[in-house]
Formats: C-alpha cells, structure tokens, sequence
C-alpha cells in the first residue's frame, strides 16, 4: 500500500536518496528545510497554547483540572500515536506520510481556533495531536535517511537545536499573540507556516522508498494509548482515591497487555528487542525524566509570572526569551562538541546543570525582581538544556540501525511527550493538594467569614486564579493569602522538578559508558 503525492522530482524516478546519490546531496538542504518547518510547528503547538492558558481559564471560566487537558489531549494522542507514525512512515512512505500528517495538524489548528466552547476546543486538539504525531517521527527519520554518515550528526543538531529553540520560543511568541490579539491567535498563525511547510515538502522533498514490511500494528496502538489515557486520568483525580487506583489497575493491565502483543506481533509497533541495548534504554529512560521536568517548569512558571508576579502575557513569554537564545544558537554547537566531549559527559553535565537551574527557580517569593530571581534560574536550565538536545537525539539514533530510524524515533519522542502528560497531571494534583492545605492554613489568619473561606477552598482548583468575592472584607489579605499560598506550593513543584533532572545525570552516567567517544555517535 502507498499514497501519491503528485511530484514531479527526479529523485521519485531515478535517484536512490536513501544511499546519497549527487540527486539527495542536492536535496539534502531542502529535506533539512522540511524537516524543520513540519516538526517546528508541532513543537511550538506544544508550548505555545501555556502562554493562552491563564487567559483560556479566565474566558472560559475553567479549573486546573480542566485547564490541563486543553495541554495533555494534544500530548496524550501525540505521546500515544508517535511509534504509529514512525512505523507508518517506514511501512508506507517517509515523504507520504509527512504530508498527511501537516495536513491534518493544520486543519485541526484552525478548527481550534474557531472552537466556541472547552469541549470542542479539546476535541480538535486531540486532532492537532495526531497530525503531529505523524509528522514530528518522519521529520527526523527523513534526516536518518536523506543525510549520510558524516554528515548525519550536525543535520540532527540543527533538527534539535530549530525544535528546542521553537518549543521555548512558543511562551514568547504566545505571549504576544494573546496579548495582541486573544488566545485564538495562537492557533490561527499555525495554519499559513502550514501550507507553506506542505509546498516545500511537496515541491522539492523526496521520495524515499517504503523500507519495512508488514502490517501497521493498529492493537499495539490502541493499548498503549488506553494505557497512557487511564493513567492520565488516575493522575487528574485529585479526590477520588478508589476511583483513581482503578485507573491506575487497569491502565497497568493495559499496558501489559501491549507488552504481550509487541512481543507476539510479526510487526510490532515497537520492538521490544530494541530495549536489550542498554543504551537506547537508557537514553529513553533519561529523556522522560529530564523532559518531565522542563514540562513541568514550562506549565506552571507562566502562572507565577502571570497570576503573582503581574506579568503580561508578552512579559511572561518575552522572561523565557535568554532560554530560547541559548537553546536555539546553543544546540548545534553542542552536537559539533560531540568531537571534543563524550555524549555521556555531556549529558550527564546538562541535566545536572538543569537541576540546578530548575532548583534556583524554586527561591522567588510573591514580590520579585526579574533579574535577581527568575534570570539566573531561567538561564542555568537553558545551558543544561542546550548540552543535552542534540547529543540525546544523536545517541537514540545511533543506537539502532537506519532501517529502523522511524520507529527509534517515535520511541523517543513518546517518551519526551508523554513526560509533558505525566508532568503536568501529576504536578497539577500535587499543586490542588498542597494549595488547598496552605490556603485553609493562612485563611485562618485572615478576620474573613466562613462561607467566604469555603467557597475560596471549594474552588480551590483554580490555583493563583482564585478570585476574591466582591465585598469581602479584608479583601487584600485575602489575595495576599492566595498569593503565598501558590508561591509555596510552585516552590515544591520546583523542587521535584529539580529532583527528576537530577535523576536524568544519574541514567545518563550509568547507562551511556559506550558514548564515551565521538565514534559511537555518529
């Protein structure tokens, strides 16, 4: 089976792309262009709409429970769809599959942006997730493919490096397209970046054989997004603790019942011997705790700026902006560094550094000044980052045969992805508990009625949101005490944020030993 896209190139006919013809070394720029552009789009969608979010809360009057799946639908069906579509892109076509894909993230990109209420806003971002996840595979397996061996590794830096520097760009440019124009502006400029990602891609991308064989593993597919869906929504149950470790039993039987079937199919969406290499493990364990973090940070430091601080919106975005330069114009010299340093040096130095970073961002209080609290911060995560971008994606790909690229490559991105769902559920129930108990706690300071104590309690869910009713008395210290109240709580989020990146330099030190040296990298 195979779908056709009308080009007219002279490598669909005579040049063999995949084994560096003088017809792919001429293409090579152009396949790099595609490449970017698709997977950029998917990446910035993914941070870009954390900037709409106080401002989505308060248009449509949403809790934190709510808040969060107009963030995690989009990453649930990217995270639970991404091996199907480095399989599909093996099994059907890189360059096919592509298009499908940028197609069907654009249209749902303006159907969000037309969307009149939650539920239908939620709806078409589940479709925006699986557009992206059909194109953000095939985008780094068309460099595995179309780029040789010396030059693979910086055409990997500069892929990781353009969709780090978008995913931390997307709080800057979000932040001004809401305050310019409203939350639906950020789902409106994707579509234009679209089409003109699908011209380039049709106009001078291409074709690369189909090669793998086999069926698409569609059950494969199905269990694993059960799995990751129902441990998703035990995660968002905040209060119902029987109905939780429900989710949670039978999301583990899902999830067993996906090993099994990847261990019985002919084609399995993601095969598990790929797992034996210590390794590639490795590489994906630490990208999912590292990447868990970085959510985590990027999720709930908006609020704080935004809800505490009094941050515009383009404030906000415009704080991440010496994060975004040193991801952007950091990650492809970190990939040439790979020369000089091992990759497990580099890694493991990165995600300390992270740590470090993540932790300096846990010391602002509710009065704060941007260079002297949150610059440091902000600045030390952005070095650890940049040392671990490009490295991580050379040593996942490197790790396996080009054969199996496409499917390398969806392993590693539903890790990444699915630690932003893990992230930002798991935080934002911790967030609801601690900010409820530190509420009622400096509530009892506060000369307030009762029944203005428990309805703020009662909606404690909006998190900094939290509006004080009209006519209280003592109404200052009453949002006072909502401010320190979230300013407590972020500190623990912080924190925990800083213990999984800690967690990522000690997998990367015990598990990479064989990247020691350039010449496993490559």
């Amino acid at each position: 089976m195979s779908l056709a896209f009308g080009s007219r190139h002279s490598c669909d006919q005579g040049g063999d792309a995949a084994r560096g013809s003088p017809c792919a070394a001429r293409d090579r720029p152009w396949v790099l262009i595609a490449s970017v552009l698709g997977s950029s789009l998917a990446f910035i969608e993914s941070s870009i709409v954390n900037l709409a979010l106080p401002a989505l809360q308060l248009d449509l009057d949403l809790g934190s429970i709510e808040l969060q799946w107009i963030v995690n639908g989009y990453l649930l069906m990217l995270g639970s769809l991404l091996m199907i579509g480095g399989a599909a892109g093996d099994r059907i076509g890189l360059k096919s599959v592509y298009v499908v894909g940028l197609a069907l993230f654009g249209g749902a990109s303006l159907a969000c942006a037309l969307s009149p209420d939650f539920a239908w806003l939620v709806t078409w971002r589940l479709m925006q997730g699986i557009g992206a996840a059909l194109l953000v595979p095939t985008s780094l397996a068309l460099i595995s493919v179309h780029f040789d061996e010396a030059t693979r590794p910086r055409a990997i830096g500069i892929w990781a490096g353009a969709s780090a520097l978008t995913t931390a760009l997307g709080p800057v440019l979000g932040g001004a397209l809401v305050d310019l124009a409203g939350w639906r502006a950020v789902f409106i400029f994707i579509v234009p970046l679209t089409v003109i990602a699908i011209g380039v891609a049709m106009w001078r991308l291409p074709r690369a054989a189909a090669h793998a064989e086999g069926a698409i593993d569609w059950l494969g597919a199905l269990l694993l997004a059960s799995a990751l869906s129902l441990l998703t929504f035990a995660l968002v149950s905040t209060e119902a603790s029987l109905q939780a470790a429900g989710l949670v039993a039978l999301s583990l039987v899902a999830a067993l019942a996906f090993v099994a079937r990847e261990r019985a199919a002919e084609a399995p969406m993601m095969p598990l011997t790929l797992f034996r290499d210590s390794a590639f493990s490795g590489a994906n364990a630490m990208t999912l705790v590292l990447y868990f973090a970085l959510a985590g940070a990027l999720y709930f430091v908006p609020f704080n700026l935004i809800q505490v601080q009094g941050y515009s919106a383009l404030g906000a975005g415009a704080a991440f902006l010496p994060m975004t330069l040193l991801l952007g114009f950091g990650s492809a010299f970190a990939g040439d560094q790979l020369e000089r340093f091992s990759a497990r040096r580099m890694l493991t130095s990165g995600s300390a550094l992270a740590g470090m970073g993540f932790a300096l961002l846990a010391l602002p209080g509710a009065e704060t000044d941007y260079v002297r609290d949150w610059l440091p911060g902000i600045v030390v995560v952005g070095i650890g980052m940049t040392l671990c971008v490009a490295p991580l994606t050379t040593v996942v790909m490197a790790a396996v045969d080009a054969e199996r690229s496409g499917v390398a490559s969806g392993i590693n991105n539903t890790a990444a992805r699915f630690a932003g769902v893990l992230a930002i559920a798991l935080l934002t129930s911790v967030a609801v508990t601690l900010f409820g108990g530190d509420l009622a706690s400096n509530l009892a300071d506060v000369a307030v009625s009762d029944d203005v104590r428990q309805s703020l309690l009662d909606d404690r869910r909006k998190l900094a949101e939290l509006v004080v009713p009209e006519g209280t008395a003592n109404a200052e210290a009453v949002q006072a005490a909502i401010a320190v109240s979230y300013v407590a709580t972020f500190r623990v989020l912080m924190l925990v944020c800083a213990a999984f990146a800690g967690v990522a330099a000690l997998v990367a030190w015990t598990t990479l030993a064989r990247f020691d040296s350039v010449a496993d990298a490559g």
